[in-house]
């Protein structure tokens, strides 16, 4: 019996590694498509990218390798450095206003509806594609037919450029995508508020704490994971900003919204510069690594106060 049992015993020991090599097999074999499209739409370009980078590349002629050279023009360029500033100003603008709208949704939908309607309702703009949104809104913002600015006169008000004037194209910008990624923001906080368990408002209620307090001293610190993620995505989606821009102010009045992006794309496919695009490019990816990297740390992302 005991002979037989080992037997047994070194048998199924046996037969496990190879049952795990085999669903390592089929695992390769589902995850190969996707490998597969990643090696070819991301990999595959970034490392293009980067040896375009290094060459005098003009989309004409065969590219030419100049080592450093490119990056070497790059740190002395001032519209780039312009675009990165006018970038980062389009980020605490666009950011600033999704975060404080969609806490404010969240908050509201959370305390006092849960309303599945009103939730799909909020993603709307959102899927609304980012050319169709900037050509409403440049409609609605025209200096004489928009209705902005029939509204101000109505009130007693001058007239507005608000995508001609210096002062105002760059927020107005950032309104309209603002507009645009608040609900998504609004839902990613709201599912967020959700798991923190109602014993402890109910505790907090008791001890006689409001729901201002309730919702900084309990609500925020416990968002903190959620927040991070949220300022993370936004970042990384504000500074790839084109469309909006390419569609109402194409980088004026004066430079007001020549964001990097848009600053790469003249570089490339105005100025047939892919080479130095190109080294622009892999500055702004390695710019955004290290943003992405000190949130993360600063923020502790992967600690939540509920576990």
């Amino acid at each position: 019996m005991t002979t037989a049992t080992l037997t047994k015993t070194e048998t199924a020991g046996a037969a496990l590694p190879r049952r795990r090599r085999g669903d390592g097999r089929v695992a390769l074999a589902f995850l190969a498509p996707v490998l597969i499209g990643f090696a070819a739409f991301y990999v595959y370009p970034a490392v293009r990218g980067a040896w375009y980078s290094l060459t005098d590349w003009n989309l004409l002629s065969e590219p030419g390798f100049v080592g450093l050279d490119n990056y070497a023009e790059l740190v002395g360029d001032p519209l780039f450095w312009n675009s990165l500033k006018v970038t980062a100003y389009y980020v605490v603008l666009t950011v600033g206003m999704q975060i404080v709208a969609g806490l404010g949704l969240a908050a509201l939908m959370h305390r006092l509806t849960r309303s599945l309607v009103l939730r799909s309702l909020l993603v709307v703009p959102w899927l609304v594609p980012n050319v169709t949104s900037a050509l409403l809104w440049m409609w609605l913002l025209d200096a004489n037919l928009g209705f902005f600015n029939h509204l101000l006169v109505s009130l007693g008000l001058d007239n507005q450029g608000f995508l001609t004037s210096p002062g105002l194209a760059m927020p107005s910008v950032a309104a309209i995508n603002a507009w645009g990624a608040t609900g998504y923001t609004t839902l990613l906080l709201y599912a967020g508020m959700l798991l923190v368990p109602r014993q402890i408002y109910e505790a907090a209620a008791l001890d006689g704490t409001g729901e201002v307090r309730q919702f900084f001293r309990i609500t925020l610190p416990l968002l903190r994971p959620i927040l991070a993620f949220v300022l993370v995505v936004s970042l990384i989606d504000s500074f790839q900003l084109f469309d909006a821009v390419a569609v109402t102010t194409k980088g004026g009045p004066v430079d007001a919204t020549r964001v990097v992006y848009f600053y790469i794309y003249e570089e490339a496919f105005t100025h047939f510069k892919m080479g130095y695009a190109s080294a622009l490019a892999l500055s702004l990816v390695l710019i955004l690594g290290l943003l992405t990297f000190v949130q993360m740390r600063l923020l502790r992302a992967s600690r939540s106060d509920l576990a």
